[in-house]
């Protein structure tokens, strides 16, 4: 349990410098230190390269996260700054945090990138495995109940919303090697509660995905998908 209090801290001093300046020329020792340190007691070696070749990425990372960031405020109309969307977005946290774990798993650092997952869960309620695939200008809206599987790519400019799984059908250990999660290529809007499910399913670019569909096959680009239901409205009277 120390442990992941341990991974709790690193990912919130790595995530602040990346966008404090300040912060960074503070902390940035002692933020190796914590890795190195993590490193030891998961009893990964060559902890100094590892650091060294992560560092090489932060700023390709911080640009696609500024990215990110400008896609929220220019989808959501509801964000009044891009400062709200730094400071304030569950979801644009949880991104950050799944583009540090998915750089670390690249590397094949074992078990940090997951652990730093589930912390980012355990804040924001969206479930990314840093396997997954992510491309430029994601941006997810609410955030809370989102599970993104570790085989599933995702294109650019792409918007999710509360509640979107995209899983596997099956759940069997002899399917781990194998690609589970569905393809979302670019343009595509998810909107809440849909689930999408399996490693041969594709959703085509620029299509929208109505709230509560539930897909299991492909999805041709430009296609508006949705749930026909019907509401019966009762007023009562006196």
């Amino acid at each position: 349990m120390c442990l992941r209090d341990a991974v709790g801290n690193f990912t919130k001093q790595l995530i602040n410098n990346l966008f404090d300046v300040t912060h960074l020329s503070k902390s940035g020792l002692a933020t190796e230190t914590q890795f190195l340190n993590i490193l030891e007691r998961l009893s990964v070696e060559d902890g100094d390269y590892l650091w060294s070749s992560f560092k090489k990425f932060f700023g390709e990372i911080r640009q696609k996260l500024d990215l990110d960031a400008i896609a929220a405020e220019k989808n959501d109309p509801a964000a009044k700054s891009l400062k709200e969307v730094y400071l304030s977005y569950p979801g644009f946290y949880a991104i950050a945090v799944h583009r540090l774990s998915h750089q670390l798993l690249k590397l094949e650092v074992p078990v940090l990138p997951r652990m730093m997952s589930e912390f980012a869960h355990s804040l924001t309620g969206t479930d990314i495995h840093p396997g997954a695939e992510i491309g430029d200008s994601f941006f997810i809206d609410h955030a809370t109940g989102i599970v993104i599987g570790e085989t599933t790519q995702i294109k650019d400019n792409v918007q999710i919303f509360q509640g979107v799984t995209l899983g596997g059908i099956q759940v069997k250990k002899s399917l781990a090697s194998t690609k589970r999660h569905p393809t979302i290529q670019s343009g595509v809007v998810i909107y809440a509660n849909a689930t999408i499910l399996g490693g041969d399913v594709v959703i085509g670019e620029n299509s929208i995905i109505g709230a509560n569909v539930c897909i299991t096959e492909s999805v041709p680009e430009n296609s508006i998908v949705s749930v026909q239901s019907e509401n019966n409205i009762f007023q009562k009277i006196n």
